[in-house]
Formats: structure tokens, C-alpha cells, sequence
């Protein structure tokens, strides 16, 4: 069993199997008790998946990370029963936890371009102002939860665009995609609850959702820090 968590590919996939089966669930299955069936496994393996593969020395930011996805996995199992006004809001509250605890395990001391920081923000922030001008109307006294939310949402999405330079090219580009299909799922989520339908809606949510957590998760397990420069070490001589 341990050799199938430490095997990469064959983890991808059980977990991509695992995720389309719950996709069949929720799609052709009784909520109760075919669902918490399907869908619960799905965060346990990612946490047995980051368990058995991390290598992360600095113990922060592996307690982060766990932290992380229990919120993740009780925010998951008590959204199935989301028509029932407490555990969607005790989910919403779950959900932004696991983000803000994500902020934290991405965050980092190494220096950054402001310029880039600055253009960054300005997209996003556009983003963010679009989505919830169409949504405000639906909101009614969920509005300040989205809002803080989607403010650790950006949050979260800043500190992994800072990474760039700081690890390895392959960590930051899963974890980078990750977050975006991870807010996509979001922003399709908020729009079905507090707006309107989609075509193909639940089918994003749970494919996205699945998928951008996994690429998050993955992007850690295989991060490698770039080495920076000594500015100690002795230049060699220059010849003529």
C-alpha cells in the first residue's frame, strides 16, 4: 500500500479515478448515503499522498499544510449537505481556513520585484471586483464571508505567484496552475450558489476543485528551493 502512494503515476491515477467515480455519484446517486461514500476518500488521499512523499524540512510549514487539508476534508464532507444553512456556512468557514493556512506555508522572506507584484494585483483585483459586482445582488448575508474569502483566495494566489525564482520551475508551475483551477472551481461554486446556473457546473466544481488541489499538493511533494548566489564566495581570477 505504501508503495502506491510513493509511485507518482500510479497515485495520479488512483486519485483521478477516485475524483471521476465521485463525479458519477453526484451526478446519478442519491445524496445520502452515496456521497459520503465517494467524495470522502478523495482529501484522505491527498493527505496520506503528502504524508508518505514530504520531505519538507522546516516543520511550519508541514503542520501548515496538514492543517490546511483537514480543513479542506470537513469542509468537503459537510458541503454535500449544503442545502442546510449551518454546514454550508461551517464549510465556507472551513474552505477559507485551508486557503489562509496555504497562504501561510507558501509564504517566504526572499526578495521580490514590486513591479511585477503591483500588475499582479491590479488583474486580480479586476477580477475579483467583475465577479462579485455580478454576484452582489445573490449575496444578501453572505457578503462579507465571499468577500473575506475571496480575499484570502487572492491572498493565497500572491504567494504562490512570489515563489517564482524562489523554488524550482516545475513546483511553481504545478502549484501556480493549481491555484487557478482551484479559483475557477471557486468562482463557478459562487456564481451556482449566489446567482445562477452553468452549463456543466457541477462537473467543474468537482473536476477543478479535485484537480487544483491535487497540482497544489503534488507542486509541494516535489518542491526543490533554487540555490542562491554566495556573495561570499571567492571570484576566480580573471586571466588576460
Amino acid at each position: 500500500m505504501l508503495s502506491l502512494f510513493k509511485d507518482k503515476k500510479k497515485f495520479a491515477l488512483l486519485f483521478f479515478s477516485m475524483l471521476i467515480i465521485d463525479i458519477l455519484v453526484k451526478l446519478n446517486c442519491p445524496v445520502f448515503p452515496y456521497r459520503y461514500i465517494s467524495k470522502t476518500p478523495i482529501l484522505l488521499l491527498l493527505v496520506a499522498y503528502y504524508y508518505f512523499n514530504n520531505t519538507q524540512t522546516r516543520q511550519a510549514k508541514y503542520r501548515w499544510t496538514m492543517t490546511s487539508l483537514i480543513c479542506f476534508f470537513i469542509g468537503d464532507v459537510l458541503i454535500i449537505s449544503h442545502q442546510n444553512i449551518i454546514f454550508f456556512s461551517v464549510s465556507l468557514l472551513m474552505f477559507t481556513l485551508g486557503k489562509l493556512f496555504l497562504s501561510f506555508r507558501f509564504s517566504h522572506k526572499s526578495d521580490f520585484q514590486v513591479k511585477r507584484l503591483i500588475s499582479f494585483s491590479i488583474i486580480m483585483f479586476a477580477f475579483t471586483v467583475g465577479l462579485i459586482s455580478f454576484i452582489y445582488e445573490g449575496l444578501k448575508g453572505f457578503f462579507l464571508p465571499v468577500i473575506i474569502s475571496y480575499f484570502i483566495s487572492l491572498l493565497l494566489f500572491q504567494f504562490v505567484y512570489l515563489r517564482k525564482d524562489v523554488v524550482d520551475k516545475r513546483s511553481y508551475l504545478f502549484v501556480f496552475f493549481g491555484v487557478i483551477v482551484y479559483m475557477i472551481s471557486e468562482a463557478v461554486m459562487v456564481i451556482k450558489t449566489f446567482k445562477t446556473d452553468l452549463p456543466f457546473q457541477e462537473l467543474i466544481i468537482m473536476l477543478f476543485y479535485g484537480a487544483g488541489l491535487y497540482l497544489i499538493v503534488h507542486g509541494m511533494i516535489i518542491e526543490k528551493k533554487v540555490q542562491e548566489p554566495n556573495l561570499f564566495e571567492p571570484v576566480s581570477d580573471l586571466k588576460d
